[in-house]
């Protein structure tokens, strides 16, 4: 009984995997996708989801700083609607407001170079949403 954070990008999704008592979240991946052409990279999804026995997803929900939704926060609800669709588990949408920023600076802090942090930016949102979604998770 595994959740499943996703930060879902026009190109990427960022995949972070909890471990199975829910206390903590580890990237897994970035997915190749490609909103435009209508390719979600649900397939490799799928995969996931059997090999982690996730049972539950979180997707990251970016929402602007005065508390509306714009062009990505409905995307990531559109997101959320195929994940319910496809697989008939939960599906929350997580406020995801400055993880990618977030991500960025502990990368930089870590003298990370920026080649490398493209390549692992996303799913490492992905774990700062996940991580936020099981802390809650805990403290209630």
């Amino acid at each position: 009984m595994r959740v499943m954070g996703l930060d879902v990008g026009s190109k990427t999704v960022g995949v972070a995997i909890s471990d199975a008592l829910g206390w903590t979240a580890q990237g897994i991946e970035t997915v190749q996708i490609n909103e435009e052409a209508g390719d979600f990279g649900i397939e490799r999804i799928k995969k996931l989801v059997s090999e982690y026995g996730v049972t539950e997803f979180v997707v990251g929900y970016p929402k602007n700083m005065n508390n509306t939704v714009g062009p990505r926060g409905e995307a990531s609800e559109n997101y959320k609607k195929l994940l319910e669709e496809t697989f008939h588990f939960p599906v929350k949408l997580w406020d995801e407001r400055l993880t990618t920023m977030a991500a960025e600076r502990m990368l930089i802090e870590a003298d990370v170079s920026r080649k490398k942090r493209k390549k692992v930016i996303d799913k490492m949102a992905a774990v700062m949403i996940l991580q936020g979604y099981l802390d809650s998770k805990g403290s209630v």
